[in-house]
């Protein structure tokens, strides 16, 4: 049986990193994908049949929702809040909003391998902003914060391997990462442009929600 992680990129034909680790390995589905029989006669049936503008938005809109973890109504509000600010390149204002979130922080500071595990942490009260313990996960980051993990929580079984897992982590340019201390702090903005392969979605995300 197939994880439940895995089905979801499955579903959008595309690699998700849900997982972590597995997602680049050669355990993932879609790593088999060229050799399977049953991706081939999928893969073809979706080139003949072609996706409408329509579809494509809902797709890119499916994606994005499940790589950062968001429902619907979170993913709303935030193209409605992008849409108000004017003169702001959207896209690149709407791809700010979602690596700002807590929980994308603390898995973009390299302590967990996937977002999911990072949602789960954030929530259990583990993790503290300037010495303060916040557990909502959408909470949005601003520069200058420091984020770190409870020192009560650093004996806990999940952050054992953490000294291993950061070693040789380098996180993007906007966090600075005490490697030592296990701390993070934000000391830029996030670029779109380093990050291209979000770009195309989030501007069909934010033609969706302008129709």
């Amino acid at each position: 049986m197939k994880d439940p992680q895995c089905k979801k990129c499955i579903r959008i034909n595309e690699k998700l990193f849900l997982k972590g680790e597995k997602c680049y390995s050669a355990k993932c589905p879609l790593a088999r994908k060229a050799s399977s029989r049953t991706f081939k006669k999928r893969g073809s049936k979706h080139a003949r049949k072609g996706l409408s503008e329509y579809g494509l938005q809902v797709r890119e809109k499916q994606k994005i929702k499940l790589i950062y973890g968001i429902e619907e109504r979170q993913i709303s509000n935030y193209v409605k809040e992008v849409k108000r600010k004017k003169g702001d390149d959207r896209s690149a204002k709407l791809y700010e909003f979602l690596e700002m979130r807590l929980d994308n922080v603390v898995f973009r500071l390299g302590f967990f391998d996937s977002r999911k595990k990072a949602r789960q942490v954030v929530s259990h009260n583990h993790i503290m902003i300037n010495n303060r313990p916040v557990n909502i996960p959408s909470y949005r980051v601003k520069i200058g914060v420091i984020i770190s993990i409870r020192p009560q929580s650093l004996s806990k079984g999940i952050f054992k391997d953490l000294d291993i897992k950061i070693k040789k982590y380098n996180p993007p340019a906007w966090i600075k990462l005490e490697k030592d201390k296990k701390t993070g702090e934000i000391v830029g903005t996030p670029l779109l442009s380093a990050d291209p392969g979000v770009g195309q979605s989030l501007n069909s995300i934010i033609e969706f929600y302008s129709r």
